[in-house]
């Protein structure tokens, strides 16, 4: 090998790696607390997942903390399957579907958007940051406000105290 192969990339991997570390977000830095945290994502398969599944193409990195499950409409996403998500050891639950009114099941995005507010006023009944539950709305042409649908998502439940558990 030559003298500049060897010098050129190990320096660069070295002065990379922790400029990268340094301009993480505290909440996906692995010594904090929120980084231990979970979100569940309840998808659409024709709208929502869609925008992932662009923006996973794009190389756009998405909070470590979120977990995407694939539905094939989310007027399936039944409030028991948010509390599930939180009693089972999600901190935070949200719901993305395809635009209000443009549902590809017709009204399936308006049944969700329901259940998530059932969701959040049974939450704060019971002393719980109705937060914890939200509902976004994307076109499968918008990656970049499904990123940031998640963004906000992780930035709010960063933000509250973890949820106690029995």
């Amino acid at each position: 090998m030559s003298p500049v192969a060897q010098t050129g990339p190990a320096p660069q991997a070295q002065v990379r790696s922790p400029s990268a570390a340094a301009e993480r977000p505290a909440s996906t830095t692995p010594a904090t607390p929120a980084a231990t945290r979970t979100i569940v994502a309840f998808c659409c398969r024709e709208c929502a997942y869609a925008a992932a599944d662009a923006s996973a193409n794009a190389r756009t990195a998405l909070p470590a903390t979120v977990r995407l499950v694939l539905m094939p409409c989310t007027g399936r996403v039944s409030p028991l399957h948010l509390l599930e998500a939180l009693a089972g050891g999600a901190d935070g639950a949200m719901v993305a579907g395809c635009l209000e009114g443009e549902c590809h099941y017709r009204e399936g995005n308006f049944n969700a958007i329901d259940r998530v507010l059932f969701v959040q006023r049974l939450l704060d009944s019971v002393g719980v940051e109705p937060e914890r539950v939200r509902m976004f709305t994307m076109s499968a042409g918008e990656p970049p406000k499904f990123v940031a649908a998640v963004r906000e998502m992780d930035r709010t439940i960063g933000a509250l105290p973890p949820l106690p558990r029995s």
